[in-house]
This record gives C-alpha cells, structure tokens and sequence, in this order.
C-alpha cells in the first residue's frame, strides 16, 4: 500500500468525480505518495500545524496512470504517480489529527 496526504478542500472539491487531482499536479505533472515508512517524515517536513488533512491509502495494484519511483528528499526514493489517481485504488481515507 501507499499513501497520499490531500487536504480535506481538494478532497472535498473532487467529491462526484472518479479520478482525483491535488492542487499541486498541473506545476509538478505528478501526485506526491508515500510508502509507509515516508510518511511521519512528509508530513513533519511540510504539514506541522495542520488540521485539515487527510490520509488515502492506495492500492498500488489497482492505479491506473504510471507510478515511478523516483528520487527526492535526500535522494530517498518517494513513488510518484503520473496522471490522475482514480478512487477504485483507494483503499481508506483517514482524518489526521493535528501534525506536531
């Protein structure tokens, strides 16, 4: 399984559609996801304070666009997805509590 952080207004704008687009995507070309393990790591480096976010967990066997693993922080290999990340991938959503 991997991970994407969305918050709760992109989620929400995207609520009828079967695909999903963070903000991020049309400057990037990419979704941001995580293995597990990168997760506490993501969220300390760029959400702390933030109480409006939510945790997909995606079934990396049912993506529809291409995954790469590619390199990023610290050259740490992070998967990024190219194209738009379709609902039936997606195992849970989550609420995150407040990220210290």
């Amino acid at each position: 399984m991997l991970f994407h952080i969305a918050t709760q207004q992109d989620w929400d704008a995207q609520a009828s559609n079967h695909s999903y687009l963070p903000q991020g995507f049309a400057s990037e070309g990419f979704i941001h996801l995580s293995t597990e393990a990168q997760v506490p790591g993501v969220l300390q480096r760029y959400y702390q304070g933030r109480t409006d976010l939510l945790i997909l967990t995606v079934d990396e066997t049912k993506l529809t666009s291409p995954l790469k693993y590619e390199p990023s922080t610290s050259a740490e290999l992070y998967p990024h997805l190219y194209g738009a990340l379709n609902k039936s991938a997606i195992a849970k959503i989550e609420t995150i509590e407040k990220v210290k």
